[in-house]
């Protein structure tokens, strides 16, 4: 394998670290009412939707005797 002889030519980026700006970044913007509003029904939906879901999976996940009898119809039991 070939090695090199010459240093990195990227040797700044060892002393990125030491780097201290003396530029401050803007300020953030603050959110209006309406993205305020439509951020937290955003929230407020997938929250819900996940709710939902536990609330509805929630008897597949129980184990109990129900799975274990045999369904019938009530036709058969009305012979």
């Amino acid at each position: 394998m070939l090695r090199r002889r010459e240093p990195v030519p990227f040797a700044f980026v060892a002393e990125a670290d030491n780097f201290r700006s003396n530029v401050t970044p803007p300020p953030r913007e603050r959110l209006s009412a309406s993205q305020f509003v439509g951020r937290t029904l955003l929230g407020l939906t997938v929250v819900a939707g996940l709710v939902g879901s536990l609330v509805l999976g929630m008897p597949s996940l129980q184990s109990g005797d129900s799975a274990t009898r045999q369904q019938q119809s009530e036709a058969s039991d009305n012979r």
